[in-house]
């Protein structure tokens, strides 16, 4: 039976060819899927995917000498008019350096030790100097070398899954990859307290520092990529429009009416006691239970969990004077008395 299927050898040729075309591919496949950083090109934008997911994306040698000669040909490339970085898994954008083999090359005297900080510092060096537009991803955890990988970058987009930390001086090194560059020019003082004891900033705290440029929903993130990617011929005001139409300002999403009314309680109660303020804050909480907003904020946010609310009314704007007024109007007998 084998020696039938053998026979016709000639005939069967092409499709030969085609199996071995077809391996090939799927071997291209594997060998991509299990690199430790992977690089392509799709339309305008050259991404970067760092691609260690169980090492949390941990930045090694191999991969820093993969990075660096491409950011430097897309930099040169006139089809190529951006560059993304993320990276896999879900957990992390980057850790750090691979500090484990880092360690023990130094304790043996072995030139990875060396390598290794040459080639990441001249790598922050390309992204600081990149011609072209950088956007980091850096949704998870970005810590060491992964902050090296995105902060001198032009964009970094921070989630509610960022974690950020340069937290070297608990494993007897210092904040490096450039952070006596970005850190003493953060505002205040953070950048100092941020260095000297490894403090862990966490979402929209990260672009409240001034680490991240923008802050965009993790969910949203496959849309702004392709969003990216299919901007045609972009410069950086393109492509800084395009982030700021994706990034959320928290007070858009709260509730026209909310707000009024806080800003009021507040500039009131910066003047009143204990007791009056608690007195104003009953009244208040009568208003919204005659409301519309409480029961819808309730059902989008805890309810059917839609994170879509639908305010009434919708804008600042619509919400009168005299509508907030009769909010902090007392209740005559049903007053909280104190």
């Amino acid at each position: 039976m084998a020696a039938r299927v053998l026979r016709p050898l000639p005939r069967l040729k092409p499709f030969n060819r085609l199996q071995v075309i077809l391996q090939h591919l799927k071997m291209s496949k594997h060998t991509d899927s299990t690199a430790e950083v992977l690089l392509e090109k799709k339309g305008g934008a050259g991404i970067i995917t760092l691609n260690r997911p169980k090492a949390l994306n941990a930045l090694n040698l191999s991969m820093i000498q993969q990075i660096y000669p491409q950011i430097k040909t897309w930099e040169q490339d006139p089809e190529t008019f951006l560059i993304i970085i993320k990276g896999t898994g879900g957990k992390a954008f980057c850790a750090g350096g691979d500090i484990r083999a880092i360690t023990d090359a130094g304790k043996v005297g072995d030139r990875l030790a060396q390598d290794f900080f040459r080639g990441e510092y001249m790598l922050n060096n390309a992204i600081g100097t990149c011609k072209k537009p950088y956007v980091a991803l850096i949704d998870g955890i970005t810590m060491g070398g992964g902050v090296g990988l995105s902060v001198h970058g032009r964009f970094r987009v921070a989630t509610e899954k960022t974690l950020f930390a340069m937290p070297e001086t608990a494993i007897g090194l210092f904040p490096d990859v450039g952070g006596g560059y970005f850190l003493p020019r953060l505002s205040g003082k953070i950048g100092y307290y941020l260095a000297l004891t490894g403090f862990r900033l966490k979402g929209r705290d990260v672009l409240k520092a001034g680490i991240a440029t923008h802050f965009v929903d993790s969910e949203k993130l496959p849309a702004l990529e392709k969003d990216l990617i299919a901007l045609k011929s972009p410069s950086t005001e393109n492509i800084a429009d395009l982030l700021n139409s994706y990034h959320v300002k928290t007070i858009n999403k709260m509730s026209p009416t909310s707000l009024k009314i806080t800003l009021r309680q507040l500039r009131e109660g910066a003047s009143m006691s204990l007791q009056d303020v608690l007195t104003m804050e009953y009244r208040l909480s009568q208003a919204c239970m005659r409301g519309h907003d409480f029961y819808e904020g309730v059902r989008a946010v805890l309810i059917d969990k839609d994170q879509s609310p639908k305010w009434k009314p919708a804008a600042l704007e619509e919400v009168s004077d005299e509508f907030v007024d009769d909010c902090f109007k007392p209740l005559g007998n049903n007053d909280l008395k104190l």
